[in-house]
């Protein structure tokens, strides 16, 4: 049974990156349909899967992290406009019976992903 988690980690703080929204997006003949909507526990994950055996399915999808609101609610001294705001992972999901774990290292200036398991 397939399905899609997160986790967020602010690496700057060296802490999972807590209350920050995600957007999920399917593509659907190029168009960018939101699925849903989340925001990370205090681990950095949502509370559920994003995406579980009753809605996944292959497809181009997209995760949008709100990493500039965020950073806002830490007060941090970030340029205006910030370097980051809305960090965007579009990805594609080939596999159906896959746990797809895309976890996303965060920082004011800059970012890293990968397909975690």
């Amino acid at each position: 049974m397939g399905r899609l988690t997160t986790h967020v980690l602010d690496t700057a703080a060296g802490q999972p990156a807590e209350n920050l929204k995600i957007a999920l997006f399917r593509f659907v003949d190029e168009n960018a349909v939101k699925v849903s909507e989340y925001r990370t526990n205090s681990d950095g994950r949502t509370d559920r899967p994003m995406l579980d055996e009753n809605d996944f399915a292959p497809g181009q999808y997209e995760l949008q992290f709100f990493a500039g609101d965020y950073f806002d609610t830490l007060n941090l001294n970030l340029p205006s406009p910030k370097f980051l705001d809305v960090v965007v992972i579009r990805f594609g999901i080939s596999e159906t019976d896959s746990h797809y774990h895309v976890p996303l290292l965060l920082s004011p200036f800059g970012y890293s992903t990968y397909r975690g398991s």
